[in-house]
């Protein structure tokens, strides 16, 4: 934990409660600290410089996003934020926060009216562990999102799957890919018997930028840019051995839409 963590103007953002009171905290905030480079960390950042309050990043990636998106649309991502005021301090991680001063783990500080930790979260397991279910980073199920025990089912963030392109088992925090689980699930508990084989999709808005991605890629050998990141009209694919697996997108909708619908067709 880390110290300070557990005051009044630090926030979360995991309901719409927290991004009310984010909100309600801001109309007065002039700067604002973000714990996190993921993507709700982001978002929250653009919304924070959308209103005029100045933002500092921390995080402990080198690159924003690289992970997920790779690094050349990491950094681009990274330029579009600092573009809009963003200062990064990459490498780095909260260490204690003391009233309006943060600091950091390369001994700096910053000051900071609000603090928002976007460091991500992890599955909740241990009701899971204690019933003896199989659990790897998530609870193991089937095709048909049933776990080890029959007749248990599992879906959304918490539920890891066998995705029938990768060959792996793969854990998707999102609520596109929770909502088709959740219907996947329950036609199974009624007897359907019907795998659960969706595209992953989900997408991120930066400022006026929406980045939509399509599959699920957690390695790849190869990346393929079509267009230009800078004119805000490409496609990013992620290959593996010559085969697509992903690919995001920035106003290309037709075709992120033809890309779900190829990869749903393989």
């Amino acid at each position: 934990p880390i110290p300070g963590a557990d005051a009044p103007h630090v926030h979360y953002l995991r309901s719409f409660a927290d991004s009310k009171a984010i909100v309600r905290k801001t109309s007065t905030a002039k700067r604002a600290v973000v714990a996190g480079a993921s993507f709700i960390g982001l978002e929250v950042a653009a919304s924070l410089r959308q209103r005029g309050i100045d933002v500092d990043v921390v995080a402990p990636e080198r690159v924003p996003l690289e992970r997920v998106m790779g690094h050349e649309l990491g950094r681009f991502i990274r330029s579009l934020h600092e573009s809009h005021g963003v200062v990064f301090h990459l490498g780095e991680t909260v260490t204690a926060i003391d009233g309006r001063r943060v600091s950091l783990s390369g001994g700096s500080t910053l000051d900071a009216d609000v603090v928002v930790m976007g460091v991500g979260v992890r599955p909740a397991t241990a009701l899971a562990e204690q019933a003896g279910l199989t659990v790897d980073r998530g609870i193991v199920v089937n095709e048909y999102l049933e776990t080890s025990a029959p007749g248990i089912f599992a879906a959304g963030d918490v539920a890891r799957w066998p995705d029938p392109r990768s060959g792996e088992h793969v854990r998707i925090e999102h609520w596109v890919v929770a909502e088709r689980q959740g219907q996947a699930a329950a036609k199974n508990i009624l007897g359907r018997r019907a795998p659960f084989a969706d595209v992953p999709f989900f997408w991120s808005q930066h400022y006026d930028i929406p980045i939509n991605y399509v599959g699920h890629a957690e390695r790849w050998d190869e990346v393929r840019i079509d267009g230009s990141m800078d004119a805000h009209d490409c496609a990013v694919s992620y290959m593996q051995a010559g085969r697509r697996l992903a690919v995001a997108t920035i106003y290309r909708d037709r075709e992120s839409l033809q890309a779900e619908l190829a990869m749903e067709q393989s």
